[in-house]
């Protein structure tokens, strides 16, 4: 079973990457945090991997983190949820913001990530309250507003690795704009910020708006 990858990022997809590993291409499926912490093309990656064989395929999940990779581990555990459904919650709350929400039995909070109904956020509740207690734990208290979108950004980018005062003052730096916008979009611009890139052009009003 592969474990870990080190070497180039060949492409980037919307939910995968091809890394280059002494000449041969590993297509690894990852989250959208993973993801967006990639370096650039051409430049050296190292991620932790979780090899799910099937019958009829090899699949590789990768993870820049171990929190993510453990609560990953922890997720396809849960009946009725598998490889990608566990990678797509985690595209939709950090590893922390989910220990924390399984530990206070908070459904409402899990049933806002996408793709996670009524029941299966109960299961997850109930079948992982006990192994995802250690983070919740790592995780504190939940802040002032629970469950705002910048909120989710600090943890999100604290989870990444940055350190808290820097992912804070990323997150206000986008307060203004951030009304309407997903999880997913704010850590784009964030990560797009904290690597120095230019952020994309805001798209122009409709005719007669004012």
């Amino acid at each position: 079973m592969i474990a870990r990858l080190a070497g180039a990022v060949l492409e980037k997809g919307e939910d995968l990457a091809v890394v280059d590993v002494g000449g041969v291409g590993y297509l690894v499926h990852l989250s959208a945090a993973s993801l967006l912490a990639l370096p650039p093309r051409g430049d050296r990656v190292e991620l932790r991997i979780v090899t799910h064989v099937r019958q009829d395929s090899i699949d590789l999940f990768g993870f820049a983190t171990s929190e993510e990779e453990d609560v990953f581990r922890a997720l396809v555990e849960v009946k009725g949820v598998g490889p990608r459904a566990a990678q797509n919650i985690l595209s939709g709350i950090e590893p922390r913001e989910l220990a924390r929400a399984v530990a206070q039995g908070d459904v409402a909070r899990l049933t806002r990530v996408p793709g996670v109904g009524k029941k299966t956020a109960e299961r997850l509740v109930v079948e992982l309250r006990d192994k995802l207690l250690s983070l919740a734990r790592a995780a504190g208290p939940a802040p002032a507003s629970p469950g705002g979108p910048l909120d989710q950004l600090a943890a999100a980018l604290v989870g990444l690795g940055y350190r808290p005062p820097q992912a804070e003052q990323v997150a206000e730096s986008l307060r203004q704009g951030a009304e309407g916008k997903g999880l997913d979009e704010l850590l784009r611009e964030a990560l797009r910020a904290l690597r120095g890139e230019a952020p994309a052009s805001p798209p122009r009003g409709k005719a007669g708006a004012p």
